[in-house]
């Protein structure tokens, strides 16, 4: 199994911190981000190689990076130097697989987020239910949800809808940026995107896999710390105590 790590892009809102510095490598509790997801996935040893999505601007930084980690690690260079240049998550999950020539499942997670609870579990829910699969939790909170990916589940838990940044939320399902997809499925990301899907959000990916494919929803077991502004940074490096559930 593969794991691709979406970090190609700009962190434009941790300015003037990540100007010249990738969001994924900023210190938490004395570990960059991408050594805390990384330290955690690699105890189930089902990854055979790590594969991280980088602009150009900072493919750099994780080579240099990768070179002092132990395992697999392959910096995927998307070519990009700005922001308004982005390819977008969805044609950087192609990007990587047609340039490596990936055939495997795959673990697909976004580079700047934190989790309190152990990724493992999820890739062993996929796992068990032989299928594709993203993780929901509970969002009270409309505006919150307008902003973000919002599923429609059954009482198996199966994805019957995913709405990306809906203005009238179906559901408060909330979607956060960690998939699991088999090999059928991965490769089936040309298709989705010459059929019009939407390239910049990782989620428009499973809103268009979960009308043609199945796919599974894992609740949470416990909390997500998004990174995205320098706020939240200063939020997480106060309260984040790693893997507590």
């Amino acid at each position: 199994m593969k794991c691709l790590i979406l970090a190609a892009g700009y962190a434009t809102r941790l300015y003037p911190l990540t100007e010249n510095f990738p969001k994924p490598l900023l210190e938490v509790q004395g570990k960059t981000i991408l050594d805390h997801l990384i330290d955690d996935i690699d105890t189930l040893g089902e990854v055979d190689e790590y594969v991280v999505i980088s602009n150009h601007r900072f493919a750099r930084h994780f080579s240099e990076w990768a070179g002092k980690r132990k395992e697999k690690i392959t910096v995927v260079d998307d070519g990009t130097e700005t922001n308004e240049t982005r390819l977008g998550a969805v044609r950087d999950i192609k990007f990587a697989i047609d340039t490596l020539g990936i055939d495997d499942d795959a673990l697909v997670i976004a580079g700047d987020n934190l989790l309190d609870f152990s990724l493992t579990r999820f890739i062993t829910y996929a796992k068990e239910m032989r299928a594709s699969a993203v993780m929901r939790y509970f969002e009270a909170e409309a505006a919150r949800l307008r902003k973000s990916g919002v599923l429609t589940v059954d009482g198996d838990g199966r994805v019957l809808e995913m709405q990306e940044k809906p203005e009238s939320p179906r559901s408060n399902w909330c979607c956060p940026p960690f998939y699991y997809y088999t090999r059928d499925d991965l490769l089936k990301i040309g298709e989705a995107l010459a059929d019009g899907c939407g390239a910049d959000a990782p989620g428009s990916y499973v809103a268009w896999l979960c009308l043609r494919s199945t796919v599974y929803a894992m609740e949470m077991p416990g909390r997500r710390y998004d990174i995205g502004n320098l706020e939240s940074l200063e939020a997480v490096k106060r309260d984040y105590r790693g893997i507590t559930v």
